[in-house]
């Protein structure tokens, strides 16, 4: 099978689709929203001027996503609110899906390429159901109906004529109106967060530059701007800048910078002209933020930009989104981008790079990807399985469903090379290999959330988090992580009771700019508190990156040790606390490592004259991967190409240096 075959117009594999077993029926049900858990009359609490951490998913795709739809997924944007909430959720391959604890917000972002167009045309008492151009993509109840529809959908994009014949103007607007509809219907400010959101879906050359885009208010344009008007994200900033000046504040989230064949951070416009300080302006007011890591694979750093960092290779996807393609390397991640916006600082007075950080799933299930020991995957019917996900023997279940499997090459380009030359990669190949299904998803992990410090509960305050930065980033955990930076706060004891209002008064938050003095290094505060449903932590570190002699430069400093351990002055490493995972059951150490770290520290090369960027990571004692979860099981052995652990994390947004003038 060719990597043509297996993306669909750029977005996602909706051709594997075809692959998939017959979805279950599933509810649709378009009705306000009803309270999941008796909340009865309990006054709301009072907003908290020192801010309290609020987890939630950006990046939800329901049944108005063509590929959600495709993929089996029926429910729509008021199942996925209430799934958010607590409710339970049938999957479309008919388990059950639920979250442990509810999410404090949420945003359906929906694809707004073809938005609500195979809902639409697969309902008999549309008008678009009727019409010649809809009839390949009527009935996608089979395999052999998706794989046809597939194979329409491949034909029909990049014919702008046959496009337009599709596409159903009325259809898109009465769905947007939807979506924003349902956002109001379950927004209960004090206690549940919704944001009218959507999906742009840009991919030229099959390299990723997907944005979520996310607004403030209850209200937002008519129609939203999709790939179908630019692949150019410049112009979808454009758009932005007009709808604030609207009235219709709004932001967007880049994501899956992994898969963007070094296009997402690349240092240039996007017709190649060098950057600028409007470009900066432009992008840095349009995009705050970015999705450092979701199911699609972590987007944080690789080890081929960070060969000392020993963490750097964590839940990687080598590919372009939706191919069999190597994306390459520089360009796609976001430690890198940083340093090269503190290289454009110092050498040319702007940064088109200062992004805070958050996590999302990318769900396509209406729901959530799961947890790693509860992992139902983000595809709908295509990895329902562990055999459709790769993690278990194709005999190791009855059901396996039709699945992709292919024998191993001669030659097999290098996992962590860089190059990508339209070759279909298959990395995985062991001795075993061709026992397991041969699948991308096989390298998705159970992925993320995003935090952040808000006084309440609102779209007005955690929207303005997400505005100054003060966001941080989890593969799933709670963690709780705080970071500050200044000169203030040289004796400020980063486990008082009174620390949040001290390094307010003598620092800034994540997500701010120290300016510089020559006094000596400024001091930071990092706290971090884990999850009680995971694993205790392991450490929390402090990364810095900089620019010496022309050089991008990096280092990971350990500040915070579990155990009562501490950092070796000369490596910067905290010894290893001893914690295990026991592969027979996914018991681990529950008394080894910490429920709380805290740091003061400062910079021991720190050098007033130079711009630096720092952000903290903490990471958890390992746990089993969902990959070693599915096996147990399924009562086989771990596959054994495949780490059967993970070191689940959280990262802050950064904090930015400038020196004095």
């Amino acid at each position: 099978m060719k990597a043509s075959t297996l993306v669909l117009a750029g977005l996602a594999a909706l051709a594997l689709a075809a692959c998939a077993p017959e979805p279950a029926d599933a509810p649709d049900d378009g009705g306000p929203a009803a309270a999941v858990d008796a909340v009865g009359e309990a006054p709301l609490p009072e907003p908290n001027p020192l801010r309290d951490a609020y987890f939630g998913d950006l990046h939800v795709h329901t049944r108005y996503s063509m590929d959600a739809y495709m993929l089996g997924t029926r429910d729509n944007p008021d199942a996925a609110y209430r799934f958010a909430r607590g409710a339970p959720m049938t999957h479309a391959s008919g388990f059950e899906m639920r979250l442990a604890d509810p999410l404090d917000f949420y945003a359906v972002t929906d694809h707004a390429m073809f938005l609500g167009m195979f809902s639409a045309v697969n309902d008999p008492t549309t008008e678009v159901s009727r019409r010649p151009s809809s009839q390949p993509f009527v009935g996608m109840d089979t395999p052999e109906r998706r794989a046809a529809a597939g194979q329409a959908l491949v034909g029909m994009v990049g014919d702008r004529g046959k496009v337009a014949e599709f596409i159903d103007d009325g259809v898109v607007r009465s769905t947007w109106a939807d979506i924003v509809a349902a956002a109001g219907r379950h927004y209960e400010p004090g206690r549940f967060t919704t944001f009218v959101g959507y999906e742009y879906t840009s991919m030229p050359g099959m390299q990723n530059l997907h944005r979520n885009v996310i607004f403030r208010g209850a209200g937002a344009p008519d129609v939203p701007f999709s790939m179908l008007d630019s692949m150019n994200p410049e112009d979808l900033w454009a758009w932005m800048d007009r709808a604030r000046a609207d009235g219709h504040e709004v932001l967007a989230i880049p994501h899956n910078s992994n898969g963007s064949n070094g296009q997402m951070f690349r240092p240039e416009y996007f017709d190649g002209a060098a950057l600028d300080p409007a470009y900066a302006e432009m992008r840095m007011r349009n995009e705050p933020l970015v999705e450092i890591t979701q199911v699609k694979g972590t987007s944080e750093t690789h080890p081929l930009l960070s060969p000392n960092d020993e963490w750097a290779g964590f839940e990687l996807l080598p590919f372009r989104v939706a191919t069999w393609i190597l994306s390459n390397v520089s360009g796609s991640f976001v430690r890198e981008a940083l340093i090269r916006g503190v290289r454009f600082e110092q050498d040319q007075g702007f940064n088109p790079f200062r992004f805070g950080f958050v996590g999302g799933s990318d769900t396509h299930n209406a729901s959530y990807a799961g947890d790693e020991s509860d992992y139902y995957g983000k595809l709908a019917t295509f990895d329902a399985t562990p055999a459709q996900r790769g993690s278990v023997p194709l005999d190791a279940t009855a059901e396996n469903g039709p699945l992709d499997v292919r024998p191993c090459p001669e030659t097999v380009p290098s996992a962590v090379s860089g190059e990508s030359d339209e070759t279909v990669a298959r990395i995985w190949c062991g001795d075993d290999a061709d026992r397991f299904a041969q699948t991308d998803t096989a390298f998705y992990g159970a992925a993320g959330l995003a935090g952040v410090w808000a006084e309440e509960n609102t779209r007005e305050s955690i929207y303005d988090a997400f505005r100054r930065r003060e966001t941080f980033a989890t593969t799933g955990p709670r963690i709780r992580v705080r970071f500050f930076g200044g000169y203030g706060l040289a004796d400020v004891m980063p486990d008082a009771a009174d620390v949040v209002e001290r390094a307010d008064a003598g620092g800034v938050p994540m997500g701010g700019d120290i300016a510089g003095r020559l006094e000596g290094a400024p001091t930071f505060l990092l706290r971090a508190a884990r999850d009680a449903r995971s694993a205790p932590l392991e450490r929390a570190q402090i990364v810095k990156g900089w620019v010496e002699d022309g050089e991008a430069r990096e280092r990971v400093f350990d500040v915070a040790c579990s155990d009562g351990g501490a950092a070796d002055p000369e490596t910067h490493r905290c010894p290893n606390n001893r914690a295990t995972v026991n592969l027979a059951d996914c018991s681990i150490s529950e008394d080894i490592g910490a429920s709380q770290l805290a740091a003061s520290w400062q910079d021991p090369a720190f050098d007033p004259a130079q711009h630096a960027v720092y952000y903290a990571r903490v990471l958890e004692n390992p746990t089993c991967r969902w990959s070693t979860w599915d096996a147990l099981r399924a009562g086989v052995a771990p596959r054994p190409d495949f780490p059967a652990t993970l070191q689940e994390r959280a990262w802050t947004s950064p904090i930015w240096y400038t020196p004095p003038q």
